[in-house]
């Protein structure tokens, strides 16, 4: 994987879960890593992060446009590239393991959820593309959600419905940059270890991995692998295309 020694990615959501092992898994692959987060936490999970290979820390809530663009005019002037974006910046409300009913939605709850999950990766997405264009090469990776594919009696209608649209909005893009030698994918995980994950009960845990035909929950290492084939060269000739790693619960 020499040829992507020197490349820069940036991943949101990267101070625990999926984003964490994204962010590990790259770093071993030879990028260059922004872990990103609205958490202050994700300083510390850079350091942890390190052994991997090269990796720093950036506070960012994705929700926050001048913040976007400050951190991408940052990388251009330390680094003059930006190769790979991944959108992992994500929440899911949930109480006691469970999701709010429609009526029990609040207008801000739902505008909460839609500006994290979706407008934010918009927002990334939209002030990196000049600089991937500038080097005729990039790959965006957008992670959506079994939630986002097919029914999940454990998901929010407002998760369910940015996870969908995350998957819509990649096509768009991808068809329009494929000239300018940038792909953008999507990964629809299912049940991924995370803090995210862990929210119910053990016998809510219990009766999820039994519907699991491999019979376990995935890590997020297994999801990092995934991107690292993404965002490599010999990813090339796939763009727009949604990849479901979920252990074999939906299978379209």
């Amino acid at each position: 994987m020499n040829q992507i020694k020197k490349k820069v990615a940036v991943v949101t959501g990267a101070a625990s879960g999926i984003g964490y092992g994204v962010a590990k898994v790259l770093a071993e692959t030879g990028f260059h890593v922004i872990a990103a987060d609205r958490s202050a936490s994700v300083h510390k999970a850079a350091q942890q992060l390190a052994p991997s290979g090269s990796v720093r820390g950036a506070e960012l809530d994705v929700t926050d446009e001048a913040g976007i663009k400050a951190l991408i005019a940052s990388i251009a002037e330390e680094h003059g590239r930006l190769d790979v974006l991944v959108n992992n910046a994500g929440v899911s409300i949930k109480v006691d393991g469970k999701p709010r009913g429609i009526k029990d939605i609040s207008t801000d709850e739902w505008n909460m959820v839609l500006g994290i999950n979706l407008s934010g990766a918009f927002l990334c997405i939209r002030e990196s593309i000049p600089l991937m264009r500038a080097n005729r090469w990039g790959r965006i990776i957008n992670m959506s959600s079994r939630a986002g594919r097919t029914l999940v009696g454990t998901a929010g209608v407002h998760y369910a419905a940015t996870k969908a649209g995350m998957i819509g909005m990649s096509r768009i893009i991808a068809a329009e940059v494929a000239p300018d030698g940038i792909t953008v994918n999507t990964i629809a995980p299912g049940r991924i270890e995370s803090p995210m994950t862990q929210q119910g009960s053990d016998a809510q845990r219990a009766q999820l991995v039994g519907a699991i035909p491999v019979g376990r929950i995935g890590t997020a290492d297994e999801i990092g692998h995934v991107v690292s084939f993404l965002a490599s060269e010999q990813s090339g000739y796939m763009t727009g295309a949604v990849l479901d790693v979920n252990g074999g619960t939906y299978m379209p």
